[in-house]
């Protein structure tokens, strides 16, 4: 793949220090999810409706930059995000999401992860593909590693919901991201995960001026790191109860 200067080493260092997160001043406008965004992703997940009519719901969220806040406040990341969202939709269940991974953790890198105990896991949400766009690695082995995680996940009696790239203007100008996005469409498509359109996501917040990576001030950086993983993790919410109300009306859960 051919990639102009800067060099990707230089691009992924850029990238991966960033976060690849920015975000609107405070007091604009909350982020919307277009419904053609949404519900066209939903799939059904009835290993994770199963765990929610038994009273907790237990999400295992790897990846890399982005789980631990991209940037912005640990606590304010999008898996605590989408867990409070979780919590405020079923107030009379328990969501608990454990978070593995880290800056630069590749999806191959993710398989040890994946092969760790976690008991009473029903959903796994995985993000993946953005450091290996940035880096210019081998989008076959990243899928490999892909199917495979997959596999395992099922193999576990979990559902999985697959979360993919992040967009910027920088990472877009610079590396061809368009056969990591297929490769992920794919995988999602041949295990029957939801995909969630992240990448399209935040093209369409940047482009109304909801959120803009490049263009927010140092300044106002975290606050706008912040509101933007509030913004993913409330459509990853919205993503989870819809697969889990296709489960229950296909028939209902599915025994382990």
């Amino acid at each position: 793949m051919s990639v102009p200067m800067p060099s990707l080493r230089l691009l992924a260092a850029a990238l991966l220090a960033a976060g690849l997160f920015g975000g609107s001043p405070a007091g604009a406008t909350p982020c919307d999810t277009p419904g053609d965004l949404m519900t066209g992703a939903a799939r059904p997940l009835p290993q994770a409706a199963r765990a929610l009519a038994t009273g907790t719901l237990h999400i295992l969220a790897i990846g890399s930059a982005s789980v631990a806040g991209g940037g912005g406040t640990p606590e304010a990341s999008w898996p605590q995000r989408m867990q409070a969202a979780l919590a405020a939709r079923y107030p009379n269940r328990q969501i608990e999401v454990t978070v593995r991974g880290g800056r630069g953790v590749t999806v191959a890198e993710h398989l040890a992860l994946l092969q760790a105990p976690y008991p009473g896991v029903a959903l796994v949400v995985w993000q993946a593909g953005t450091v290996e766009a940035a880096r210019g690695l081998d989008p076959d082995e990243m899928s490999e590693a892909l199917i495979a995680g997959l596999d395992r996940i099922r193999r576990s009696g979990a559902d999985a919901v697959i979360v993919d790239q992040q967009f910027s203007r920088f990472l877009r100008a610079n590396a061809n991201i368009e056969p990591y996005r297929e490769k992920l469409r794919m995988a999602a498509i041949a295990a029957g995960a939801p995909l969630f359109r992240r990448y399209e996501l935040m093209q369409h917040w940047t482009e109304t001026g909801a959120v803009d990576v490049e263009r927010t001030p140092r300044a106002e950086r975290q606050a706008a790191v912040d509101r933007l993983n509030d913004c993913i993790g409330q459509g990853l919410a919205q993503l989870i109860a819809q697969g889990m109300a296709e489960a229950r009306r296909n028939g209902g859960t599915v025994p382990r």
